[in-house]
């Protein structure tokens, strides 16, 4: 562990945690030494890896800063990761002071990051939630507390439906999320996809197995399958460079070797 990184008390540092490999590859300063090899190795396998980490952010940033123009206020964010530079609670506050953003995880390791690093901030609450059953998560009282049902809600499941194993579960949770909100509410996801290199995946899953976690790239269709429940708005699923691009961000010459797919969808 190198000198002055920040340790959270009570959480095991020595297994590689995907939310801080995720960081790690963001240019990150929360994550360890075990982190670090798993995210070398993946760019081994992966040269592209650091610009599919970018992309996936970027996009969760121009999804948000969409959903504000089109009034939303309210924002639940349930996803492995940490509260990064650019995060779902800055976009939002820097276009909508008023914006209310609960930050959701089940792992120890992110809420505690999370808990220490959002203290203070008084429109965020931090709360336990099982990504693979991300629906559980409405019924939390401090969530209900934040958030009002009976107005437009946004829900960003970023890079959680590929933990989900079962096509048809996943397809279930996004469904129950959906009778979940009001009209005017809406589903932003990304996925991780098997194309256009599914060769890579044994790779890749023996990467990650220290983690204790696991993920399934899935087809085009698959998760258009998972996401039906909500309508796509413009320009549908694409791989996260490509949707809605904005000139000023870096610009990726092949979208796909992003191996992320993602989009936004409304509840009628």
């Amino acid at each position: 562990m190198a000198t002055g990184e920040w340790s959270p008390t009570g959480v095991d540092l020595t297994t590689p945690n995907t939310a801080r490999i995720y960081d790690y590859l963001l240019g990150g300063k929360d994550n360890f030494e075990p982190d670090r090899r798993v995210g070398e190795q993946l760019l081994q396998i992966i040269p592209e890896a650091r610009t599919a980490a970018r992309q996936n952010h970027l996009f969760i940033g121009r999804a948000v800063r969409y959903l504000v123009k089109q009034g939303v206020r309210q924002f639940i964010d349930i996803g492995t990761k940490l509260p990064a530079r650019g995060n779902v609670h800055e976009v939002a506050a820097e276009s909508a002071p008023d914006a209310r953003v609960v930050f959701a995880d089940g792992d120890p390791v992110v809420l505690a990051h999370a808990r220490a690093l959002l203290s203070g901030t008084g429109s965020t609450v931090v709360a336990r939630a099982d990504p693979r059953r991300p629906e559980t998560l409405l019924d939390d009282p401090e969530v209900r507390a934040l958030i009002d049902f009976d107005r437009p809600v946004a829900v960003i499941l970023d890079r959680v439906l590929h933990f989900i194993e079962d096509v048809d579960e996943a397809a279930a949770a996004v469904a129950r999320l959906r009778e979940a909100l009001a009209p005017g509410g809406h589903l932003v996801f990304t996925h991780i996809t098997q194309e256009p290199a599914p060769e890579a995946g044994g790779d890749v899953s023996r990467v990650f197995q220290p983690t204790n976690e696991f993920f399934w790239g899935r087809s085009r269709a698959e998760i258009e399958r998972i996401v039906s429940a909500f309508e796509l708005v413009e320009p549908g699923l694409t791989y996260t460079p490509e949707w809605r691009p904005d000139p000023a961000e870096e610009r990726v010459a092949v979208p796909e070797r992003t191996y992320t797919l993602a989009g936004v969808g409304v509840r009628d």
